[in-house]
Formats: C-alpha cells, structure tokens, sequence
C-alpha cells in the first residue's frame, strides 16, 4: 500500500488512533505493507506512534520534526521534514536533548514573525552515547561535561561506573538515564579516550560522537566475503564488456588519495568534436545486492574522511585494490563515451560494461604544472598526456561556460587543508584553491552524472537522484537583508532563478566578506539529498542529476550502477523489477541522505577541533579580522586566509556601544566609533576554549573602527553621561549564533 492512500485513510473523519495491525485488518491489506508505509510516513514527520503502539497525526497546531540547539545552548528551533521551523526556548523544551525528535505545540509570539513552540512529547530519543570531558566531584561520582555545546546537560557518573577516570580526561559515556523533571542524566563511561588537551584524542571523540566504527572495522561476514573475491579477473568476467585496453585512459586525483574510482579518456573527431571517455570502477559487480557487503555498505551509506584517516563504506581490500583503478592494472568498469559539440552539447552518448588498464596515476598538482608551468622533469613523466590534457583544459571550459550560461551557480572554493606534522599535531592551516585539474574532472562527473540522470528520467524509469529545490523563501529574506547591509541591492523572489545568485557571486568577488555571503548563500538553499523522484537540481541547474561516479564511498552511486547496467543489458525494466526498485529506492535515498549529513558533520567537527588547536598557538598575536556579524553582544569575526572565527565580546570594547540592528552596527556612545559588516580590523587572540569550540578576539589599535559623522562630515560629539547599552531602532535581538 503507497504511503498516501494511508496517509487518506489516517486523515479521514472515520480513523480513530489504531495499530498497524488493526489498520492491516480494516483496510484489508498485509500487516507488513501497512508497516512499510508507516516508516514512510513516520520518517516524513507526517504520524507519530505512542507507547500503546497505536499511531496518531499531528493537530493543526502541532509540528513533528528534530530539535536543534543553537551552538550556545540556548534556544532550540525544530524543523519538520517538510521544512516547516519554529523556535522553542530552552525552558519549553521538556529535557529534549540535541537531535532528538519531538511532538510540539506551536503558537504565535506578538511581534515575532517566526513561529513559536513548546515540546509535548519526546518521540524518539537518538543520542545514546555522550563524549566529553570527566570531572570529579571528590571519590564517589563525577559529571561527563559534553564536548558538544548544543547539549545543554551534564551527565552524572557514579563512582562504580567511572571506569576510574581521572578529571580532565576525555571519556566516552553510555546514556543510562535521560535529564527529566525528577532527576539529572546519568551515564555510565564506556571509554577514557586521554587527556582532553590532545590533539590525539580528537579522531577517537568524532568516530565516538558520531558512532562511527573504527577505521578498517567490518564484520566479520563482510571480511570472510571479500577473502573469497577472486584477485585475478577472469575470461568470463570479460564476456560482453568493451575493452578500452591500450587507449589513453589515466586517473586524476589529491597526491593523498587511495582510492581511485574514475578515470577518464579523450578523442576528437574529424568535425571537430570531442568524444569524451568517464570510466567509473564496476563496484557492483563485487558487492552483490543482498550480501554481507551491500548491507553494510547500505548502513554506512558513504565514506568518512576525517583528515588523513578514512572510514570507508567499503573494506580496503576492494576500495584501494580490487576496485581501485590503479596504474597498470586490468580493472572492471562502467563507461561512458560523449560525443560533444563546440558550445559543450553532448550530441551523443554511449554506456557499457568495460575493462580498462590505467596508463598513468595523475595528481591535481603535476597536471595543473604540466598545463601551467612545465619542467624538463615533468615532460619526461607525463608529457606523452600533454596534448590529451589540453584538450580536456580545452572541454571543461566549453563545459563551464555553457553550465553557467544556463544559471548554474559556481562557487569560489573555500575549502580547508590541515597540514599535519608527522606526529599528527597541526602545522598550518591553509585555503585550498580550485586549479584547473580539479576543474577539468569536475565538469567531467557533473556531465557523466547528469548523461546517467537523463536516460532514466526519459524513460520514467525507478531511478535515485540527486536531487536539490529551491531555497527557502524565510532565508532568502534574510540573505537580502543581509545583502542590503553591505550596499549590495538584489531583488531575491520566492521564484529567484538559480542565475541570479550567480550574479550575486560575480559581484562580491575580492569583497572582504566574500566567503562568508558565499555560505550564507549555500544556507539559504536547502541542502541536495538523494530522491527517487525527480524534482532537478537548483543549484547546477539541472533537469537530471545523480550520482554515479564514485561507488566506492557512496552507496547511491552503488545502487545507481546495478541500474546501470541493468538498462546497458535489457534496455528497460520488467513490471516485477519496476515494483521491486519502487519499494527500494526510497529507503536508499532516506538512508543515504541521513548518512551523508552524518559524515558532513563529523567531517566538519574535526576541522573545527584542528582550527582550535591550530589557535592554541597563536594566543597573544595580533591578527588581521573582518567583522562578519554585529550582535547586541559583540562582533563575530574571521580570519580570511584561513577561515577561522572567533568573537569580539561587546565588554571588551573602550566604549559603551549601541547595537543598530537595522544596519547591522555597533556605534561607540562617547567616540563615536562604528564597527559594521565588512570592516577590516586588528585584534589580538585573547583566549582559546577548545572543550567548548571557543575563540575570544580583542580590538587591537586605536585605528580600529569608523568614526561615525554628521551631515556635515564632522566628527559627532556624545554626551558622557551615560554608560547604558540602549536598543537602538526598536529593534529586536539577534539571536546567539
């Protein structure tokens, strides 16, 4: 039964709150069909079920959806899978803990234009481990304080299950007891992961936070499974797959990098024409559907890259051998040619089951030089690739042009590089820049996975996208507001086109705030996910999208591939398939889009732990900021080169400042100092609190800050006779960030 007709039923005036198997036996349909749809809707926020196992729907003024904290604790926003958000106080949480999803009661606040709300219930409670720092309290109990800020509560530790932590120490806690009315949370510690001042204990913290396994943990069923892979390709292996042996065919991927899962080849045609070759390795035709592999694959749903250490969906022995598309090596592919025209069209296309044996193992960095900058040593390594590379620098700038043409949005890339020493302390921190390398494969799998995309959605075939809508109307407010700050005036709809942000980023090139209006562009667009239906992809504007090109740390482009070849080998699908993928592909998408906003948080807690620890040795320097957000609290600022923030506290200042919320400025009462959005300053690194993810910046020099002026550009004298903070314009606070 589809989850809709349901959902009908639910909601009709005769449904009185039921257990699945009493609406199995009414509606006449198999108890586990009725339970399938359920999950469906449950995870859609749609029903909720209660402790007599009866499920129920949300009233109009109730809201399903996962609680948020802001970083400082305190206040909390739920969101609902439709998007719906309103805000609940920490006092109207009912002990809700960071994550879990709640049941609310929504009302409206005179004034406010966002929503309010208060818990009613605890539906499900998803943290069961808590990671932080233990500290005693005398011989017979102690408290885990969590590293995670959003958790509001500390857990208490008897003394019998403190595995005989020391204070300070890094532990790992099982949740024995959640914080209620009554009594405080308790927990029982599992791990005691070191000092917590250690840079060695930040790995061990984020796989603990985020239960993650060990990197190179797996089953032993997924273990015994890969032992009996065969390592040699076999003649039966090769039947029906087209053999690209002996053509140019090479990889292009980070120095670091272990696993290779694409490579990519390149011809022209006598009309000038390129054909383009993506060469993808064949990971399914090792992991099977249904065994011990694909289920763990499946739960992991994509690989973790926590700095130099991988979790990865998939064992070693296939990620970075089997499957790896080494140098030199006989591999097993799923290929794609393209014929592509001059203005970056492809004219024509074709999918197989391939071998290929990789001529050369590239890096961004010796392309990019080959390209840019060549030496005598270099030419006589790759150079015999020279003239396949320019051709392709040649494509993916075709390929770029026609993408943006069509409104895709390009941002600069701000990614982070920890250099780590070799005893794994941080050395540096550094912005990583787009070379045309990494552009040429990127335009190379947007257009492989957008070919893929096509095909299916032509045939209307079950098939998982990627999949990205438009932004939110309430942020896309708040980015013109912001935007307003600054001088930068554009008229952001509810219908913008994914063109107009792209003129927004045009215009703030070299701008002081220009990375941070980049993410809060990203924010205001909701994030892509995996989908089994087709809405497009705002963000490259794109009718189909997907993911194929990397099925060995994603498991959608695992799924992808099975569908593949599927399609290469029948051309389309049997009603008994089609009904097969329809009940399967939704669990995948739910499954992996959970998985991959686990992976992106862990990814990004330890980049912040490593850009604390990178502060630590700094404490004391005077740095140069730009003020990236005024609050009635003081000013956030960042470090651009290496996109590091910290604030300003208001108390610091030599002033006492009134906070202008409509401009978005402090102005000092006495001097008449301004400090806005944009604004270049010195400060000097007061304080670090890695525990808490802390950086406390002071105002260095007496340069810092504009002087505020009257009509007549003279400097504006105040009164000294007042040491209040007072509102300014009416406004209302800025919440904590």
């Amino acid at each position: 039964m589809k989850a809709e007709k349901l959902l009908e039923y639910m909601e009709s005036k005769n449904y009185k709150p039921s257990t699945s198997n009493f609406m199995a036996k009414t509606l006449e349909k198999p108890p586990k069909e009725i339970r399938k749809a359920l999950e469906v809707l449950e995870d859609e926020d749609l029903v909720y079920r209660t402790k007599n196992w009866k499920w129920h729907l949300p009233k109009k003024d109730e809201l399903i959806g996962e609680i948020r904290f802001i970083r400082s604790g305190r206040k909390s926003f739920v969101t609902s899978f439709s998007g719906k958000e309103a805000l609940v106080e920490v006092a109207d949480t009912l002990w809700a803990l960071n994550g879990d999803k709640v049941l609310i009661k929504t009302f409206n606040v005179e004034g406010d234009e966002l929503q309010h709300a208060k818990v009613i219930k605890i539906l499900k409670r998803t943290l069961k481990t808590i990671v932080g720092v233990y500290r005693a309290q005398g011989t017979n109990f102690g408290y885990i304080v969590p590293d995670d800020t959003k958790i509001v509560y500390e857990f208490r530790v008897s003394g019998d299950d403190s595995m005989n932590a020391s204070s300070g120490e890094k532990v790992v806690g099982e949740i024995v007891q959640y914080p209620n009315e009554n009594s405080e949370g308790m927990a029982k510690i599992t791990a005691i992961l070191g000092r917590s001042n250690s840079h060695t204990v930040d790995i061990p913290s984020v796989l603990a936070k985020y239960q993650l396994p060990a990197p190179g943990e797996f089953p032993s069923m997924v273990l015994k499974e890969v032992r009996n892979l065969s390592k040699r390709i076999t003649k039966k292996e090769l039947n029906g797959r087209k053999s690209f042996i002996g053509k140019k065919i090479f990889t292009i991927d980070g120095e670091d990098s272990k696993d290779f899962d694409d490579a990519v080849s390149i011809d022209t045609l006598p009309n000038g024409n390129y054909v383009l070759g993506v060469h993808i390795a064949d990971v399914s035709h090792y992991v099977k559907a249904g065994s011990a592999m694909d289920k763990e694959a499946f739960k992991r749903g994509t690989s973790v890259y926590l700095l130099s250490t991988v979790v990865s969906m998939l064992p070693f022995e296939l990620s970075n051998d089997l499957c790896s598309l080494v140098e030199g090596k006989d591999r097993l592919t799923v290929s794609v040619e393209m014929e592509i025209d001059e203005y970056g069209r492809v004219v024509r296309k074709e999918f197989s089951r391939s071998v290929i044996r990789s001529v050369k193992r590239l890096t961004y960095k010796k392309v990019r030089m080959l390209l840019e900058e060549p030496n005598e040593e270099l030419e006589n390594e790759i150079g015999f690739l020279r003239t396949d590379l320019e051709n392709m620098a040649k494509l993916a700038h075709t390929l770029k042009t026609s993408r943006l043409g069509r409104g895709a949005i390009e941002f600069e890339s701000n990614d982070i590089k920890v250099i780590l020493s070799k005893s794994g302390e941080v050395e540096d921190i550094v912005l990583r820049k787009q070379s045309i390398s990494e552009a040429i494969i990127e335009e190379f799998m947007i257009l492989a996975n957008e070919a893929v995309a096509e095909i299916f959605d032509i045939q209307d075939s079950p098939f998982i996208y990627r999949v990205h809508n438009r932004p939110d109307p309430e942020a896309l407010t708040k980015l013109s507001e912001y935007l307003k700050v600054i001088d930068l005036k554009f008229k952001i709809t509810e219908n913008v086109q994914p063109i107009l942000l792209q003129r927004v980023l045009e215009q703030i090139r070299g701008h002081p705030l220009e990375s941070v209006i980049q993410r809060l562009i990203v924010r205001s667009m909701k994030k892509a996910i995996y989908s089994e239906t087709n809405v497009g992809h705002f963000g490259l504007a794109s009718l189909n999208y997907t993911h194929f090109t990397s099925p060995i740390r994603r498991y959608p482009d695992l799924v992808v591939h099975r569908l593949l070849k599927a399609y290469i080998d029948k051309k389309e699908f049997e009603k008994k398939e089609v009904r097969k993928h329809m009940e399967i592909l939704p669990l995948v998408a739910r499954q992996s889009s959970k998985r991959e906003i686990i992976a992106d948080q862990a990814e990004r807690d330890l980049i912040a732990l490593k850009k604390i620890e990178y502060m630590q040795n700094h404490i004391g320097e005077i740095l140069d900021v730009v003020i990236t957000d005024v609050t009635d609290f003081g000013m956030f600022v960042e470090i651009p080169e290496k996109a590091i923030s910290g604030l300003i506290h208001i108390s610091s200042l030599d002033d006492y400042y009134v906070y202008n919320q409509k401009l978005n400025q402090l102005v000092g009462e006495r001097k008449g100092k301004i400090f806005r959005l944009g604004d270049k300053i010195k400060a000097k690194v007061i304080s670090v609190d890695k525990g808490r993810g802390l950086i406390d910046f002071n105002v260095e020099g007496n340069e810092s800050g504009r002087k505020r002026k009257n009509k007549n550009n003279k400097q504006v004298k105040k009164n000294r006779g007042t040491s209040k903070r007072r509102p300014n314009n009416g406004g209302k606070r800025k919440g904590m960030h």
